[in-house]
């Protein structure tokens, strides 16, 4: 099978799309229903699809009345165990109306490193999508601090792809895309492709953001992409506001070619 392109995303037979906690957290939460109907849409093109979602922390913040993100370990773990119900919830709402069952999978980095538990996970999620259920990812905020205080479920988010044998994977963020220095910089180009043998060295991409509800940023974003796209998995990185034009195959975004030798 030849490798992915951009445009053939809309008739991709497994995609993993990975959305950050900015972009469906507190104001934000409204973007929900928006991705849900993207994901609806291509769950009807035929496409399997898995959402790999952050967000469990800064959706229990304003359940449990904290005033900011919770800087010890222990509350992080309690607030991350209230929002994570609470984010399948609103989910599962939003999937309703397009009768589809959402399942909740929660997962570390050890776990898929551990032959064991990542068969587990990986049978587990094929028979979830033959069954048309829409699997559900994150980070198991409870008893692991990787995500915490490290990534935004980038590297999560590549993982899964990676064991799924995912045909592309969607990296949604706050910005439309990668840009050759800080957006807010006159001098930022848009980039549109990364080719596979591409050298980034010089490239600044812009500095890791951390914000008040969630990690993450650029830099994890460009070495998530880069790891996927080493597998032969065709990488595309947008805004989460352009997430049903993208599983439409439309010319936006960052393309990260994937390896033809992955």
């Amino acid at each position: 099978m030849s490798a992915l392109t951009r445009a053939e995303l809309a008739s991709a037979a497994r995609i993993v799309v990975k959305v950050g906690s900015s972009s469906i957290s507190g104001e934000a939460s409204w973007r929900i229903p928006m991705i849900v109907q993207a994901l609806s849409a291509a769950h009807r093109r035929g496409t399997e699809v898995i959402l790999v979602s952050s967000g469990a922390i800064a959706t229990g913040i304003p359940v449990l009345d904290l005033e900011s993100r919770p800087t010890d370990l222990a509350t992080q773990q309690a607030t991350a165990a209230v929002g994570q119900n609470l984010l399948v919830f609103r989910y599962q709402e939003a999937l309703r109306p397009f009768r589809i069952v959402a399942g909740q999978v929660l997962l570390t980095t050890g776990d898929l490193e551990n032959p064991t538990s990542r068969s587990n996970a990986r049978r587990a999620m094929d028979r979830m999508l033959a069954l048309g259920v829409l699997p559900i990812v994150n980070e198991n905020d409870t008893v692991a601090t990787q995500e915490i205080r490290f990534g935004d479920n980038d590297r999560l988010a590549a993982l899964v792809a990676q064991l799924l044998h995912a045909d592309a994977l969607v990296l949604l963020s706050d910005v439309d895309s990668l840009y050759t220095k800080p957006p807010t910089d006159p001098d930022a180009e848009p980039i549109d492709v990364v080719q596979a043998d591409a050298d980034l060295a010089g490239l600044e991409f812009g500095a890791a953001v951390v914000n008040s509800v969630g990690t993450g940023g650029a830099a994890t974003k460009v070495s998530a992409a880069r790891m996927a796209a080493g597998s032969g998995i065709g990488v595309l990185v947008t805004s989460a506001d352009l997430v049903g034009r993208a599983l439409e195959g439309a010319p936006i975004g960052t393309w990260f070619e994937p390896s033809a030798t992955g």
